[in-house]
């Protein structure tokens, strides 16, 4: 199991960098910024458990968050969406609150949030304003690594407005999870100040420190019920 555990993480994260040695003030912003990220899988509903956070570097990252949904998923409401995008601003909301300034290290947060948030307005008909259309005509490119790239077929005034409702679905979902974390701030310096101390916590020592009840155990309860 560690080794898949290992190839896992390789796949998602890359290989993790033993020898990166973290400062003080670097290892405090990493335990921050995943600590957001973890609670957050406690305090958005719906969200997929968390399985793992740490803030060993591995691969481009300074730490991860792991969290695994327990059942295959075709479809998502908006609701789930916009949690997945509460969830991946928790670190740059946490280190706000913190720090009163934010650092680079949300970078793929901000890109992945950005881009679901797009994707929710051009392509799934998920913003009041524009309606129940799509934008933009995608092309998958045929050689690996590429992109997908977009052939515009709207206006200047469209895209105005698609740029200003995918902004207003991000600032909605940080100022979302800024709030969450702000009243559940004791949780998030409980869980930093652990992350500082051992690195790695996993689901069942995240819900233990921060009096949770497991995601994972409640969703098997709920599942043994529905059989019964």
């Amino acid at each position: 199991m560690e080794e898949l555990q290992e190839a896992m993480e390789r796949v998602i994260a890359g290989p993790e960098r033993k020898s990166k040695k973290k400062s003080a003030e670097d290892k405090k912003i990493a335990a921050y910024h995943e600590a957001g990220h973890a609670l957050m899988s406690y305090l958005v509903e719906g969200a997929d458990p968390l399985h793992k956070v740490t803030i060993i570097s591995r691969g481009m990252a300074g730490g991860y968050t792991i969290q695994i949904p327990q059942k295959d998923q075709d479809f998502y409401m908006k609701s789930k969406l916009l949690g997945i995008i509460m969830g991946l601003l928790g670190g740059r909301a946490s280190e706000e609150i913190t720090f009163n300034e934010v650092s680079n290290g949300a970078q793929d947060d901000i890109k992945r949030a950005t881009l679901l948030a797009r994707d929710m307005v051009t392509q799934y008909g998920m913003s009041e304003k524009l309606g129940h259309l799509t934008f933009g005509k995608r092309h998958d490119q045929v050689f690996l690594g590429r992109d997908i790239s977009e052939e515009r077929n709207y206006s200047e005034d469209t895209a105005k407005l698609i740029d200003e409702e995918v902004k207003k679905i991000v600032d909605y979902c940080y100022d979302s999870a800024r709030g969450k974390l702000i009243e559940n701030k004791k949780k998030l310096d409980m869980l930093a100040e652990r992350l500082i101390e051992t690195e790695t916590l996993y689901e069942s020592e995240v819900s233990e420190l921060l009096g949770f009840t497991s995601k994972k155990e409640a969703d098997s309860d709920s599942e043994d019920a529905a059989s019964a």
